[in-house]
């Protein structure tokens, strides 16, 4: 005798919105540049590679903690994963805004002092300390244009004129 749940397909086909929150999931998966195994690899096997697919295809629920444990892992509000909100588009990933650490570290402190203080926080936030690039999202581009006092395109342009962002953060920016 089949269940109600089974009856109404529930067990076999994921529904609308884990779909759309497994959607979310892998947009943001793909635009950190990770794989499947890359996550697994990046949590030290905290998040396996199935179990991650298994959410991004809707066909496993995911508990609220464990979405706000991988939203963290992320780097992202929870309210980035949910459907409904104002989550980037699982069509494409955003350009990205990637800090030259090295290049940053070669600027008078004057002139760049509270770059290399947020990148080093968002360093120790992450864990990430590969000395070399740091990627940042909008957020953290406009947060720093209030900082130096500028619009988000100006401040842009500085960045690309001291080396620490690439000509390819126009783009990003464009999307404003």
């Amino acid at each position: 005798m089949r269940t109600f749940i089974e009856s109404r397909g529930a067990k076999t086909m994921p529904s609308d919105y884990a779909k759309s929150l497994g959607a979310r999931l892998r947009a943001i998966r793909t635009q950190q540049g990770l794989s499947l195994h890359g996550v697994e690899e990046k949590s030290r096997g905290r998040w396996k590679a199935v179990v991650v697919g298994s959410y991004e295809r809707g066909d496993r629920a995911v508990t609220v903690q464990k979405l706000a444990e991988l939203a963290d892992f992320y780097g992202v509000p929870v309210s980035e994963l949910l459907p409904g909100g104002s989550a980037p588009s699982p069509l494409g990933p955003t350009p990205k805004l990637v800090i030259d650490l090295e290049r940053l570290a070669q600027l008078p402190k004057e002139k760049a002092g509270a770059l290399a203080r947020y990148a080093a926080t968002i360093q120790s936030q992450r864990g990430d300390y590969n000395g070399k690039v740091l990627s940042i999202r909008q957020e953290d581009l406009r947060s720093l244009a209030v900082i130096y006092d500028k619009s988000p395109t100006e401040l842009t342009e500085e960045l690309i004129n001291w080396g620490v962002l690439d000509a390819e953060a126009r783009r990003a920016v464009e999307s404003f």
